[in-house]
Formats: C-alpha cells, structure tokens, sequence
C-alpha cells in the first residue's frame, strides 16, 4: 500500500489574500465585537492561518460611539494613563471616554486582544475606528462584517 503524503502549507505573502470588512458598531456589545475583529485581524478566519505571520484582514469600524457596554460597565468602568512621572496618573471613566473619544475604547479592546509582540503591533495597524458612519476607504471595497 502506497503511504499518501499531504504537505501542511504554512502562509506566506504569494499565497495570503488581504480583504477589507466593515464593521457597525451600532448596538454592538464592545467585549464581543472586539473579539470578532481581533479574530479578523489575526487571520484566524482563514484556513490557512499560521500563527507567527500576520495573515489578518483590514477592518473598518464605523459609529464608535454607539458601541454599548453591559451591566454597569458604563459607570464603573475606569480607563487609566500613566505618564511615568510622580502623579502623572490619570483615571477615565467609561462614560466620559464615549463622549470625548469613543474610537479609543473600541481601539484599547481590540489591541488587549492582540499579541504583545511586533506582529500584534502589525497586525492593529490594519484597524481603522471612525466615530460616524463615513469611511475614506470606498476604493478598497469593503465588505460588511456580521457579529
């Protein structure tokens, strides 16, 4: 009996295909929708993702700030800075983050996700937030992204 041999390709440049998605955060659960987009992000929609190269997709992410949180997130969530002198910390609650910048908290849940490495600095720099519903990014035709 012949032994049949199949070979595992790993992913490469020739053989990766980048797409872009759009994503809606309208009424989107932030936790849920940054673990779809991180998983996009990665490649591992893919079949063939190999884990140590960045075989992601781009993704666009439109009306950041209606994103919602669970539960009393919105009041007790607290985003904090530290700037690395003596009383340089600075503490953020969920609800002032929505009103004043609403892209970052999409933008620090997404790269929580991703790995801590220079592959994961790579792969956050195919995240695009927008606060409202419109995009530069119509040449690249984007499809929509269901969570």
């Amino acid at each position: 009996m012949r032994h049949l041999s199949f070979k595992t390709q790993s992913a490469n440049e020739k053989i990766v295909k980048r797409d872009w998605y759009v994503v809606d955060a309208t009424n989107q659960t932030l936790g849920r929708m940054s673990s779809k987009i991180a998983s996009v992000l990665r490649g591992k929609n893919k079949a063939y993702f190999t884990p140590h190269f960045d075989c992601g997709d781009y993704v666009i992410v439109i009306n950041s700030g209606k994103a919602v949180l669970t539960g009393n997130k919105l009041q007790d969530k607290e985003y904090q800075t530290y700037s690395m002198y003596p009383g340089g910390q600075k503490i953020e609650m969920a609800i002032d983050m929505q009103s004043r910048r609403p892209n970052l908290m999409i933008e620090r849940a997404v790269k929580g996700m991703l790995p801590k490495n220079r592959l994961g600095r790579a792969m956050y720099k195919k995240l695009f937030v927008y606060e409202g519903a419109e995009h530069p990014h119509h040449a690249q035709s984007p499809k929509a992204l269901s969570i």
